[in-house]
């Protein structure tokens, strides 16, 4: 009896549904992931609080505001000073009524402070807000434990 060689297999994996697999992982983190600065901005130190709390789920139409030390306004990515604020707000409000043609009273307008900023600065864009029909306000701070 004559054996000619060794018997070789040659096998190649059907690679697609790994690969498929992969592609949906990677537009999914893509769709998730949220790029927006205009949200939070490393220039604002937000204050310490013991009552401060998370919120209980996500809000429906939040709205961010940031106020620098200076006393400067971060809204939708543009810098702006308070008085040049309410015309921004107007196009807001505008843009949810008539655009998205949602209620304007399930926007929240969420406020972040720099912790140097004066009270009565924080005080003068609420009411600002409230002047432009806003209701909900948030604002930030940073809990800590005793």
């Amino acid at each position: 009896m004559r054996l000619h060689g060794k018997l070789t297999y040659s096998s190649s994996p059907d690679l697609t549904p790994l690969i498929d697999c992969t592609f949906q992982l990677v537009v999914f983190f893509l769709l998730t992931l949220n790029f927006s600065s205009a949200e939070q901005s490393e220039l604002i130190r937000l204050p310490s609080s013991e009552l401060a709390k998370p919120t209980e789920g996500a809000l429906e139409m939040p709205i961010t505001l940031q106020i620098l030390s200076s006393g400067m306004v971060l809204f939708a990515g543009d810098q702006m000073t308070p008085d040049a604020l309410q015309g921004a707000l107007r196009r807001e409000r505008d843009a949810i009524r008539n655009v998205l043609g949602r209620n304007i009273k399930n926007a929240t307008i969420v406020i972040r402070a720099d912790r140097d900023v004066a009270t009565g600065v924080v005080q003068k864009i609420i009411r600002m807000c409230q002047d432009t029909d806003f209701e909900r306000f948030v604002l930030r701070a940073k809990w800590e434990r005793k």
